[in-house]
């Protein structure tokens, strides 16, 4: 979605990963329950290899933060199952002055989970506050393309661009309003809220244990209704194999599987009686990325060798068992801002030797790994823990760089530590990672050049004047087809600069308990509508005020 770009801990966090949809399937139909009919009770139980690292919005780079925040707080604007976008905390809009203006005419009666009313100040709060300077967050600079933000009144906030914004409207998500009466004269990165948050969301904050689990209970009072699961509990258990342990012995109801999860382990008389898999193309990519501050990662040809030493389809098969497309750049393929024509990288490791020849690698003194200036060529990749893809993925790659005079070590970090010590500070040579993307083309927090500080998302460091002259002029243009042309140039100087080595677009693999009902799996994948997901009377397992079955 439009409303955040994150860093995702496994290849798809169910609750947190948007696919296409059309591929979407299910192994077995539901089974047939006394009453089939929405009622309230009982708890659904999910896994994530990533605990959250905070719980306000505008705060986290990380889709298990997004994923867990994003049932507890509203945007004004959000996206329908078929991917067009509709009031949240917004009743309706106009749009005025030849796209410089939106009136937002606000919900009446919605109240904050503390029982406060909602209001217009609420939203100029949020505002004010990601727009701060002192504020440490990644997603200040849509908003900071507004040069007039007014409370008209209780019900109705209103703000003017200077310039026209095309992503305006649905930059209005969940990342900005926040409760003023709780957070105001307060430095938010310091504000209980991050552990103890209060929205108006479907969903309200009970327990938070780190590095165990995340408790939410159904909010009464939510002004579309109370969702009909008493409780969501998001356990963190940092490994993949051990997660998978929890699903078969019960502990879990919802997990994203691995692709040998989905095909070889989950294809017996229990699990097609027990669960229901998904699979659909996620919005989502996984790259190798170049710290571009290195040295030997500052010559394209470089890095485009690597991208030629490195099988895509081979990680395809062998990894991911077939479950996902290569990826070419930054966008999925079937959008209307995907480009299918950008220059390719297929497996060529004489190519890839030419051009490290080039640059001036090669093996001088017969020990099989190339050299420059006396300097061996060999850097240490780091991803997270717990995601046996990546790693495999990883060691894929090295055998591939190893045939080729190049030594790749690889680190594995338990996923906080990853992102707080070593991403953040741009403390690594080259990492395996991937992103949750959405619908909005505009990727300006991830590849302009002055989005590189301290906790911002191209912490590679990338810098092309070109580039930066697109991002902004997709963000100034209305006209799709325009904007098309704008995207399609982006990603074929991403293709030609290749600071990541673009690896493949996985298919999500959500599997949940075939108890659960009101799962429509649409282009947004499964989670969408969460908070009308329910279990029938006949068919609930967990008492009202325990979480033991």
């Amino acid at each position: 979605m439009r409303f955040f770009l994150a860093l995702s801990a496994a290849l798809t966090l169910s609750l947190s990963g948007c696919g296409d949809g059309r591929r979407a399937e299910t192994k077995r139909t539901q089974p047939q329950a006394a009453s089939q009919q929405p009622t309230h009770g009982d708890t659904v139980v999910e896994g994530s290899i990533g605990d959250a690292t905070t719980l306000i919005p505008m705060l986290a780079s990380d889709s298990a933060s997004h994923s867990i925040s994003g049932l507890i707080f509203n945007g004004l604007v959000k996206y329908d199952k078929d991917v067009r976008l509709t009031g949240d905390l917004a009743e309706s809009w106009e749009v005025g002055q030849g796209g410089l203006q939106i009136t937002f005419k606000l919900r009446r009666g919605v109240k904050w989970q503390d029982g406060s009313p909602f209001t217009a100040r609420d939203v100029l709060f949020g505002f004010q506050t990601i727009t701060d300077p002192k504020t440490p967050t990644a997603y200040a600079e849509d908003f900071r393309q507004v040069k007039k933000a007014e409370a008209i009144d209780d019900y109705t906030f209103r703000v003017t661009y200077e310039k026209p914004f095309a992503p305006a409207l649905t930059s209005w998500g969940n990342l900005v309003v926040l409760p003023k009466h709780l957070l105001e004269g307060k430095d938010i990165a310091k504000s209980e809220l991050g552990r103890n948050p209060v929205g108006t969301g479907p969903y309200r904050f009970r327990e938070w244990i780190s590095r165990d689990r995340v408790i939410l209970e159904a909010n009464p009072d939510y002004f579309e209704g109370r969702p009909y699961l008493d409780r969501y509990v998001i356990r963190v258990i940092p490994d993949l194999a051990t997660m998978f342990l929890e699903l078969k012995a019960g502990g879990l109801d919802l997990m994203g599987l691995t692709p040998i999860q989905y095909k070889r382990q989950t294809d017996d008389r229990f699990f097609q009686e027990s669960y229901r898999k998904y699979r659909y193309l996620a919005n989502a990519y996984t790259y190798l990325g170049y710290n571009l501050l290195e040295p030997k990662f500052r010559d394209k040809r470089v890095r485009q060798a690597l991208s030629y030493a490195i099988d895509k389809e081979e990680i395809i098969k062998v990894v991911l068992l077939g479950l996902g497309v290569p990826a070419t750049g930054p966008y999925k393929p079937g959008l209307w801002f995907y480009n299918p024509d950008v220059k390719k990288y297929p497996f060529d490791p004489a190519k890839a030797i030419a051009l490290l020849k080039e640059a001036g690698w090669e093996d001088r003194d017969g020990d099989g790994i190339l050299d420059k200036d006396g300097m061996p060529f060999e850097f240490t990749v780091v991803t997270n823990e717990g995601n046996p893809v990546r790693q495999r993925t990883a060691v894929v790659i090295q055998e591939r760089l190893k045939k080729i005079g190049i030594r790749m070590k690889i680190r594995v970090i338990e996923w906080s530590a990853f992102i707080n010590e070593f991403i953040d500070k741009k403390d690594f040579e080259a990492t395996i990672l991937g992103w949750t993307t959405g619908f909005e083309p505009d990727p300006y927090d991830i590849w302009h050049s002055s989005k590189t500080g301290k906790k911002e998302l191209n912490f590679i460091s990338f810098k092309n004047g070109e580039v930066d002259e697109l991002l902004e002029k997709g963000r100034r243009t209305f006209d799709q087809e325009k904007r098309k042309e704008i995207y399609f140039r982006l990603q074929e100087i991403l293709a030609e600069e290749q600071p990541y080595t673009f690896l493949y677009v996985p298919e999500a693999l959500p599997i949940v308990h075939s108890r659960v009902y009101g799962i429509e799996p649409s282009p947004l994948g499964i989670s969408y509508n969460f908070y009308r997901w329910y279990v029938p009377q006949g068919l609930q397992r967990y008492d009202r005020l325990a979480l033991a079955p």
